[in-house]
């Protein structure tokens, strides 16, 4: 069975895109390499410490604890960004009827 997970201010629509782990993040969070806490610090989104602790036991039986497993995941957590950027605005489209504004500047994600 599981726990209920405590209530936050997530307002997005991640809730239906990822499942998110039941974890302390804290505690996955210092688990982490320094590059890997680098990245999920530069997330625009918050990148769930625990599921990023996981991807990183993922990547760690495929590769080792080696550079290459960093930067497997780390140009899998560069996917999910876009994923949830693709999502957010989609979202936003059909609301609004216009692309997110971002997306019409051609901005990019402010690291």
């Amino acid at each position: 069975m599981t726990r209920p997970l405590p209530p936050t201010n997530e307002r997005t629509l991640r809730h239906e895109v990822w499942r998110r782990y039941d974890g302390n993040d804290w505690q996955a969070f210092d688990a982490l390499p320094p590059s890997i806490k680098q990245r999920v610090t530069q997330h625009s989104y918050d990148a769930w410490s625990v599921n990023v602790l996981m991807l990183w036991r993922h990547y760690k039986r495929l590769y080792g604890r080696t550079l290459r497993a960093e930067k497997a995941l780390t140009r899998y957590l560069d996917y999910c960004e876009r994923l949830e950027r693709d999502v957010f605005a989609a979202r936003y489209a059909e609301q609004y009827g216009m692309l997110l504004p971002h997306l019409a500047a051609e901005g990019t994600v402010q690291r």
